[in-house]
């Protein structure tokens, strides 16, 4: 099976690819991990993605996509991959489905992890993290047992920047105008499955099974 996850920051992603990855036994794979893994074998699109991201550059997209190709073509994914991360402009969509149709595979489904913008912002600003150890927590959903302390050490939480109400908004405008014309790209293509992110993690993962598995 041959998925590509998308959704906006705070959608849930990164729990429900775990659980793809656990249920059907393909690769979760990220933009991130593809670079790290094509610049630490040192191949020589690694090499060039490492000259640009070393200048503070955006890789071009032959690139990006050579990096993909290489990576599709692994072992692991012989039955199949989760993409998360890419495509992420209709460019890359479209050289993602020649350099499929070159390795004799196609796209099963586009899964859009679908969740309202008050709740991402809700999700993206009760994030509080300890300085000192680095533990995680959420004013809502994960609450430390003493307000504003860490459980592990006592230290005092602090709010990150980019966990701010008017950078996160920010961050989920210029988000959703990158992700609209993909989404619309995949819907014209048949490919695009919308989930509602806003419900029980468990209960996303069902509906993500329901519709795949049909």
């Amino acid at each position: 099976m041959n998925l590509i996850l998308m959704g906006l920051p705070g959608a849930g992603k990164g729990t429900q690819a775990e659980k793809i990855n656990e249920k059907y036994h393909i690769p979760h794979i990220s933009t991130g991990d593809m670079f790290r893994l094509a610049i630490k074998e040192g191949t020589d699109l690694g090499k060039k993605a490492k000259e640009y991201m070393d200048q503070g550059e955006l890789v071009p997209d032959e690139v990006t996509i050579g990096i993909v190709k290489e990576r599709l073509g692994k072992d692991d994914c012989k039955n199949g991959f989760l993409l998360d991360g890419f495509p992420r402009t209709i460019a890359q969509a479209e050289a993602l489905q020649s350099l499929l149709a070159d390795l004799k595979e196609s796209i099963d489904y586009v899964l859009h992890v679908d969740v309202p913008e008050e709740k991402l912002v809700e999700r993206l600003t009760g994030r509080r993290i300890c300085p000192n150890c680095g533990a995680t927590y959420h004013v809502i959903y994960n609450p430390p047992k003493q307000e504003g302390i860490c459980d592990k050490d006592g230290s005092e939480l602090i709010q990150r920047e980019d966990d701010q109400a008017d950078t996160v908004k920010k961050r989920l405008e210029v988000n959703m105008k990158q992700t609209q014309p993909l989404l619309d790209f995949y819907q014209e293509k048949g490919y695009l499955v919308t989930v509602d992110g806003d419900q029980e993690i468990d209960q996303v993962f069902q509906d993500i099974q329901a519709k795949i598995e049909k």
